[in-house]
């Protein structure tokens, strides 16, 4: 079960551009890189509440001046990290892959589609744009009710940042962690994730490791 921005697309530019804009509206302009790195990946409206202290309205309203912008521009922003198209072809050939993102879904659809990677998941599952369905754990446990609750441990989640981590132990689930995306140092470490690897190539490996056995 993958994560999508920062583990496979780098969505990160097309989103700091459409979030900066929305923030301009709330008179937040030129932010530092640092500050509009920490939106890639959480919920939108969370990050906008979190982090700049939004009201609940405020917040939604916020998504709204970012699609704006990303439904036109930002959503093109969003090239595969390399290797990671092999690695899905690969990979789904001998194992179920799935989707689990809180970028609604109609986005998260567009963006496989444009790089030519849809075939390689089973299941795609997002947010609503409405603003349901976010919570990452809410996401990967509709994920597993999609594929009839398979056994927990034949599941492992794999994502780049800690709601993804977080989300899949509330789900029972163990989770991979990347850090070629957009974590902090020591970030996914906190959150316990039972692995973590440093780039494609070791994600890979480590994936092949893990469905060896359940083959033998």
């Amino acid at each position: 079960m993958f994560d999508l921005d920062g583990t496979i697309t780098d969505t990160g530019p097309g989103i700091m551009a459409s979030v900066q804009h929305a923030l301009d509206a709330y008179g937040f302009p030129n932010e530092p890189m640092a500050n509009l790195r920490r939106f890639v990946g959480p919920p939108l409206d969370w990050s906008f509440r979190e982090f700049y202290g939004l009201s609940l309205e405020e917040s939604y309203s916020a998504v709204e001046k970012f699609r704006e912008t990303y439904r036109t521009q930002g959503v093109r922003m969003s090239p595969l990290y390399p290797g990671i198209d092999g690695l899905l072809t690969r990979l789904s050939a001998r194992a179920t892959v799935c989707m689990a993102t809180s970028k609604p879904l109609v986005f998260a659809r567009q963006i496989l589609e444009m790089r030519g990677i849809a075939p390689c998941f089973t299941l795609t599952v997002g947010a609503n744009l409405d603003g349901t369905m976010t919570d990452k754990a809410q996401v990967i446990g509709e994920v597993l009710r999609q594929l009839g609750s398979p056994p927990r441990g034949e599941v492992v989640m794999i994502g780049d940042r800690r709601h993804d981590i977080e989300g899949a132990k509330a789900n029972g689930l163990a989770a991979i962690g990347v850090e070629y995306g957009y974590a902090e140092p020591g970030e996914l470490k906190a959150a316990g994730a039972d692995h973590i690897v440093p780039t494609v190539a070791a994600l890979e490996a480590l994936c092949e490791s893990l469905i060896q056995p359940a083959e033998e």
